[in-house]
């Protein structure tokens, strides 16, 4: 009877320590993807569950709101549970979490990239994997474009937003169809300038983007704009003026009156584009999901065209989008060499495999910079295929120099600035010395 009683005792014991040691190994089994784009979140969840089919291992995926990705990652970082995927802004990005970066020269991830100068490296290291060349410029709708210039007094000689090709000529069409508002049906030319909290990227750092690009241009150290932006410890803002133009042009000729952009949102922007009460909005080619995905929505997809952001810069003509990438993948390097290995794993198999790289041509909509993509698996949405139709015209694309802007302050700073001039709070050479001040002080501070 004892020896019964202690059986059953040892068998039972056995069975826990199983259990322990089953849910210990389920545990081992899920990897932690901090999401930067609250826009597809819903798509990741998706891959993360047909991984999941697939493999057995799952895919806890977290989503950032939207301008509070560092915040959010500095947060999780500090957890006994840290992400293990995480996304760095390029070389700034590193520079801060250089320590958390694994390197990844030797996985095939690495090997995939059909450029391999695109990644994040230092000495022979590679920290930094970009998932996604993206695009961004003035999207209209050639529909309502259309009918502007199709109108009988119409004040420029052009017929087709193709024939726009300066900034002096875009200011001619948005201002003549301003006054044209009513008879168009729209609000606005443009979409509301979101300047909320958090809202302002589009504007402290893609619009930034331009006049920064042509300031680092003449920069003789070094032969590239990003690196140029990344070791100057002080800037002129030259080209302000220009950045003052379209600016202007964007809040004086919007679906909003200036004072009131504080309250918008991207996605108020967005919707007031999808629902035809405007003909353009400046956004990257990832906006499609949010345009199509609008109720109500009445733009057609062969009606979403491109125009670069025309700032009166000489030869202008030759100007193409501004084309680059912010989105570069890292794996934690503080996590457990299995959770290393399983993130490595997972992100090939969405780069490689056909169900992954499904989901990363019809549902991401990336234009994916690997080699394991053929031709007839690139992104089928409108402003994807925009993008990739402004790379293959006799234009310069305008690199994404922001990558070296020296901190998310910096930009909250500038983007600060614009809401109060928007309001009238400041001039427009006040807004001017908060960049540059901004600038010095915080590459300052991030020299220390």
């Amino acid at each position: 009877m004892k020896m019964r009683k202690m059986a059953s005792i040892l068998l039972s014991s056995a069975m826990v320590f199983s259990m322990i040691g089953c849910s210990q190994k389920e545990q081992a089994k899920e990897i932690y993807f901090l999401n930067f784009k609250p826009e597809i979140a819903e798509i990741y969840d998706k891959i993360a569950e047909d991984y999941f089919k697939e493999t057995g291992v799952k895919v806890k995926v977290v989503t950032a709101a939207s301008g509070t990705y560092e915040t959010t990652l500095k947060s999780e970082m500090s957890k006994s549970q840290a992400p293990s995927i995480f996304q760095i802004n390029g070389p700034v990005g590193y520079e801060a979490w250089a320590s958390y970066c694994l390197d990844l020269k030797d996985t095939k991830l690495y090997s995939y990239l059909s450029d391999s100068s695109l990644a994040v490296t230092k000495d022979d290291g590679v920290y930094g994997i970009p998932y996604v060349v993206e695009g961004y410029g003035i999207i209209y709708n050639n529909a309502i474009m259309e009918q502007y210039f199709a109108l009988p007094d119409k004040a420029v000689s052009i017929s087709s937003a193709d024939e726009i090709t300066n900034f002096d000529m875009l200011s001619d069409v948005v201002k003549d169809m301003t006054k044209h508002k009513d008879a168009l049906g729209i609000k606005g030319v443009f979409a509301s300038t979101s300047l909320g909290s958090g809202e302002q990227w589009r504007w402290q750092t893609h619009l930034a983007n331009v006049p920064f690009y042509y300031e680092f241009l003449n920069n003789k150290e070094f032969d590239n704009t990003i690196l140029a932006s990344l070791n100057s410890p002080e800037i002129d803002f030259t080209y302000s003026d220009n950045y003052k133009n379209i600016f202007d042009l964007y809040i004086n000729n919007s679906a909003t009156e200036p004072g009131l952009l504080g309250s918008k949102s991207v996605d108020d922007s967005m919707a007031e584009f999808a629902l035809g009460q405007v003909a353009m909005v400046q956004n990257g080619n990832w906006a499609w999901g949010q345009i199509s995905g609008v109720d109500g929505n009445v733009v057609n997809a062969d009606d979403i065209k491109y125009l670069p952001i025309y700032t009166g810069m000489p030869g202008e003509e030759k100007q193409g989008l501004c084309i680059g990438t912010e989105n570069y993948f890292a794996i934690n390097s503080k996590v457990s060499k299995e959770v290393q290995d399983m993130s490595v794993a997972f992100l090939e198999w969405l780069f490689q495999s056909q169900t992954g790289k499904s989901y990363v041509t019809n549902d991401l909509g990336f234009i994916s910079p690997f080699s394991t993509f053929e031709d007839n698996e690139k992104p089928a949405d409108p402003l994807a295929r925009e993008v990739l139709r402004w790379m293959e015209k006799d234009v310069t694309s305008v690199p994404w120099t922001f990558a070296g802007f020296p901190s998310e302050q910096f930009k909250n700073d500038f983007g600060d600035a614009l809401l109060e001039y928007a309001q009238g709070q400041k001039n427009w050479e006040e807004v001017r010395q908060v960049v540059t001040e901004s600038w010095a002080r915080e590459s300052a501070a991030k020299a220390k």
